[in-house]
């Protein structure tokens, strides 16, 4: 009898108990997923995936940021440094301008091909825009202190990778320190969400303060923060700019209290 099944192609036998295959199946394909789930929370470890090459260049930033004492000093640092894949592909480095002694800080997010051409942070359409912002509340670039949180342009206005910007950070933090503003504008979504570490994105934070700390010397100072729309996102959403106006009528009066 035996030799019959195995002619006929059977080669299990059923037991007592039921089994389901179903169950069985489903069971090994969350094993599977757990698998790959921990596989891939093992590579996730940031300090173990990075490059010799980036740490060791953003470690360098900090130092020459750090040992700058003064503007010129940083802007030498700044032009000696060469780890940031983002200055071999940029015309010049974009410094600050304006008033070293401002009480308000304005802090964009990266030079455009305009900017990178001049040396300089918001020349191009959208720096005429922030010009007329600035004097509907008063004020104009000898008034105030204008820089990027990156001091070079992205090749194609392309998104800077995180490497990039965390070589470029130590910088501007940096220069905000060295301005040491009573106030701080945040032009942008990047320079907002980076600089104070929050994802909430420019809709969300537009229109309301934060603190920003700085940490120098051992001592931590807040300054009051600002995040604003960017110019080149009003030019593509003029109907936004009633709530740019409304922004910049609560930094207006931040900065009268202070005075």
């Amino acid at each position: 009898a035996l030799h019959f099944y195995i002619d006929a192609g059977v080669d299990e036998t059923i037991g007592h108990d039921s089994v389901s295959r179903f169950a069985e199946s489903r069971e090994t394909t969350l094993q599977q997923v757990a698998n790959v789930g921990s596989h891939r929370a093992a590579l996730v470890l940031p300090d173990q995936l990075r490059p010799q090459a980036t740490t060791e260049a953003e470690t360098s930033a900090k130092v020459l940021a750090s040992g700058a004492s003064n503007l010129a000093a940083l802007f030498a640092a700044m032009e000696g440094f060469n780890a940031c894949p983002l200055k071999k592909t940029a015309t010049n480095t974009v410094f600050g301008v304006g008033n070293p002694e401002a009480t308000i800080m304005l802090v964009g997010e990266a030079p455009g091909a305009e900017e990178d051409r001049q040396g300089q942070p918001f020349v191009g359409v959208s720096g005429q825009l922030l010009d007329r912002m600035l004097a509907s509340i008063g004020l104009d670039r000898e008034a105030v202190f204008i820089t990027n949180m990156l001091a070079w342009r992205p090749p194609g206005n392309r998104k800077p990778t995180p490497e990039e910007t965390s070589m470029c950070l130590p910088f501007i933090r940096r220069q905000i320190e060295l301005i040491a503003p009573r106030v701080l504008v945040f032009v942008g979504g990047t320079s907002a969400t980076t600089l104070l570490d929050n994802r909430a994105g420019i809709t969300r934070m537009r229109g309301r303060w934060f603190d920003y700390p700085v940490r120098s010397g051992g001592s931590g100072v807040d300054i009051p923060a600002m995040p604003i729309f960017h110019p080149a996102y009003l030019l593509r959403q003029p109907a936004l700019k009633r709530m740019a106006w409304i922004d910049l009528q609560a930094i207006k009066a931040r900065l009268e209290d202070i005075a």
